[in-house]
């Protein structure tokens, strides 16, 4: 199948085209940045995702990965970037669309343009579902809590931080990268019932709660 994917040179996108590559479908990267992964079935184009230009084509798979923290322009790109890619491709053709979201987008427990841009992308995931159902397409999102990429590096990286996260994370601790592609792959490829659904992978972060007896 051909895989769009936003978001592919890095963390979590990266891990995404590894694993459709290795699969043996055609992943066409959208970046800003430079392409971190070689394979003969991954295209990288180095556009933005709000106004740049958008390769022609069409998908069987739509993954909505780009995304940015604290910068600014997070409802821009991680809201708005998605809407403006899904919408360029959707079709027919389209067998599923996939966003990664946040957890988050469940908790508000990050920065506050942040946590909006990841709330909306979940409703939106749930109109885009909705209308691609009368093609027996699915729409989905995945809401990691606290991966083990670069982007995280400063929380990782301070005992103080990680011990504090740690305490509140029962599974005490995170996703890896291919973790998380590899629910992107189940959800999008064997997947075929499930749709409009929101899945919070964090090692039960979310769910910690404190019984007082």
């Amino acid at each position: 199948m051909k895989i769009l994917l936003t978001g592919s040179s890095g963390g979590i996108g990266k891990a995404i085209a590894e694993i459709f590559a290795e699969n043996g479908h055609e992943v066409t990267g959208l970046d800003v940045l430079p392409p971190a992964f070689v394979h003969p079935l991954f295209k990288h184009v180095e556009t933005d995702v709000v106004a740049g230009k958008l390769p022609e084509g069409a998908f069987d798979i739509i993954i909505n990965n780009a995304g940015v923290q604290n910068s600014g322009r997070d409802i821009d790109v991680n809201l708005k970037g998605a809407m403006r890619v899904t919408e360029n491709y959707l079709c027919n053709s389209v067998k599923s669309v996939l966003f990664i979201a946040s957890a988050s987008a469940t908790t508000g427990s990050e920065f506050p343009e942040y946590v909006a841009s990841k709330g909306g992308l979940v409703a939106y995931m749930k109109n885009v579902a909705l209308r691609v159902a009368e093609w027996g397409a699915t729409a989905n999102s995945l809401s990691p809590g606290g991966v083990y990429t670069s982007l995280n590096r400063r929380v990782m990286q301070t005992p103080e931080l990680w011990k504090r996260i740690m305490d509140v994370t029962p599974l005490k601790k995170w996703a890896t990268a291919r973790e998380i592609a590899e629910w992107a792959y189940f959800i999008t490829v064997v997947n075929k019932s499930m749709t409009a659904q929101d899945i919070i992978i964090d090692n039960g972060e979310s769910s910690d709660a404190h019984f007082v007896w």
